[in-house]
């Protein structure tokens, strides 16, 4: 039990991750009620964008000076991918049937991952991206913080915080959540849907780029596959969370996250359980969780409120 709150503050810290890129998904559901599954590779390419802004800045920069316009270099790359996929692949479809769209997602995300890895330098192998120096924060004897988990614990709910209060209290906002509740009648009181389809995605984007940077300064490297598996499971946070609702999921980012610490930390202590657990299995739990919650409780812990399906 000593390693307890370590195993939680682990899990804490990857569900902040996965909350921050749901997010990108509960905002685009919410208004078209479109899984984008391109949202993964949105967060890979604002990684690599954060990356190349590091590579531009002169050398000797310090980290904490560098991150800003890290920060911004791979807001702007994920927010241009994904402004440009909902004009050119997403609009044309927005009548047509849902498989359709879905599929284009699909496709749209394997093409994605295959630009970066065929045009960016280097890319067919993992990048080094720029790393925390110097200890822990220690909290206890048994509970350390490392410098990139309190960057990302303190990111992930701060944009959430931020975003819940655009939602609900800007002019925009309010905007938004006509339009997820009906496109046709606010476009006749004078709401310019485009236009908020087009914020939502951009939002998404941008909350996924900070993701990417966070999970670069964590892990200490990006490839261009990274955007596949935590796409997954950010999407599966959503939907455990309410998808449709903001805070949803960031509470269901939070609750795999310590699902997945968990079942590696302890489920391979159980008798009989030796060979179901470890870091392998982490992928199995989560998704055993999502369905056992689903069975219980198919609109996801949190539900979906008309007020924050934006």
């Amino acid at each position: 039990m000593h390693e307890l709150p370590q195993t939680l503050a682990n899990g804490l810290t990857l569900g902040a991750l996965y909350g921050l890129i749901a997010i990108g998904y509960t905002m685009v559901y919410g208004i078209v009620q479109l899984i984008n599954f391109a949202h993964g590779e949105i967060y890979m390419i604002g990684g690599f964008g954060a990356l190349t802004i590091y590579i531009w800045l002169p050398s000797g920069t310090p980290l904490l000076v560098a991150i800003p316009f890290m920060i911004i270099g791979g807001v702007i790359a994920s927010v241009a991918v994904a402004t440009a996929a909902e004009r050119f692949a997403y609009r044309p479809l927005r009548t047509a049937p849902r498989l359709a769209p879905l599929i284009t997602a699909i496709g749209l995300s394997i093409a994605l991952q295959q630009i970066v890895w065929g045009f960016y330098p280097g890319a067919k192998q993992a990048k080094s991206f720029p790393e925390f120096h110097g200890d822990a924060f220690k909290i206890t004897d048994n509970l350390q913080i490392q410098r990139a988990d309190l960057f990302l614990l303190i990111a992930a709910p701060l944009c959430m915080l931020m975003l819940g209060l655009f939602v609900s209290k800007s002019r925009a906002g309010r905007a938004m959540q006509a339009t997820a509740q009906d496109p046709d009648t606010a476009k006749l009181m004078g709401v310019n849907t485009d236009r908020i389809i087009v914020m939502a995605f951009a939002i998404g984007a941008a909350f996924a780029a900070i993701a990417a940077v966070s999970s670069g300064l964590k892990y200490g490297q990006i490839n261009y596959e990274m955007g596949f598996i935590a796409g997954l499971k950010a999407f599966t946070a959503a939907v455990l969370g309410g998808i449709g609702n903001i805070y949803g999921a960031m509470l269901g980012g939070v609750v795999l996250g310590l699902a997945e610490a968990l079942s590696i930390q302890y489920i391979q202590d159980i008798p009989g359980m030796d060979k179901l657990g470890g870091g392998a299995w982490a992928n199995v739990w989560a998704f055993v969780l999502l369905i056992l919650v689903l069975l219980v409780r198919p609109q996801g812990l949190l539900g979906e409120r008309v007020a924050d399906r934006a």
